[in-house]
C-alpha cells in the first residue's frame, strides 16, 4: 500500500476529509451579502478546515515525535478554532438551517477522539531535542545535554561517491 493510500484510509484523516466537506457545506448557507460573516467568520473557517487535513498529511510523513506534535497542535488549534467559530453562527439571525453548525460540532467532537488515540500513539524515543522546549517528549528539557553533540561528524563520510574505474582512468 502507497503511503497516499495509507493516509486515505486513515481514520482521523478521513474524519479531517468530513469536516471540510461539511464546512463547505455550512459556508453556502451563510449569506453572501452579509459582508462582515463572509470576510471573517467564513473566511477563517476554511483556512481551518483546509489545515487540518493538510497536517495531519505532515505529520503522517514523518516519524519525528517532535515534528508530529508540531503538527499535532496546529491542528488542535485550527479544529478548536472551526468549532468556535461555527458555534458563533448558532446566533445569527440571517443562518435559518442551524443544522449544519450542529452537525459539524458533533463531527468535530468525534475528531477530537480520534486525535487524542492519534497522538497519545507518537514514538516518544524517536526525536530531535527541540531547544526551543515546546515539542519535547516527557521528561526531555531544552536545557538537557544534547546527547547527538559528543557523536563526532565528518560530512566527508557521507558525501563521498564511489568513482567507476573507467571514469578515473579517463581523466588521467
Amino acid at each position: 500500500m502507497s503511503k497516499r493510500d495509507e493516509l486515505e484510509n486513515f481514520p482521523l484523516f478521513q474524519k479531517a476529509e468530513q469536516i471540510f466537506k461539511i464546512t463547505q457545506g455550512l459556508i453556502e448557507i451563510v449569506p453572501t451579502d452579509n459582508e462582515f460573516l463572509q470576510e471573517t467568520t467564513v473566511r477563517f473557517m476554511m483556512e481551518n478546515a483546509m489545515i487540518i487535513p493538510a497536517k495531519i498529511a505532515g505529520a503522517h510523513g514523518v516519524e519525528l515525535y517532535d515534528l508530529k506534535m508540531e503538527n499535532a497542535t496546529i491542528i488542535r488549534k485550527a479544529a478548536r478554532d472551526l468549532y468556535v467559530h461555527a458555534g458563533s453562527l448558532r446566533f445569527e439571525e440571517d443562518i435559518q438551517d442551524k443544522d449544519y453548525i450542529y452537525l459539524l460540532r458533533n463531527e468535530i467532537d468525534e475528531f477530537r477522539l480520534l486525535f487524542i488515540d492519534w497522538v497519545a500513539s507518537f514514538d516518544v524515543w524517536n526525536y530531535i531535542k527541540d531547544d526551543w522546549g515546546l515539542f519535547n517528549p516527557p521528561g526531555v528539557s531544552a536545557h538537557d545535554k544534547d546527547p547527538d553533540e559528543d557523536i563526532p561528524f565528518n560530512p566527508d563520510d557521507f558525501l563521498h561517491f564511489d568513482v567507476d574505474e573507467e571514469d578515473e582512468n579517463d581523466d588521467n
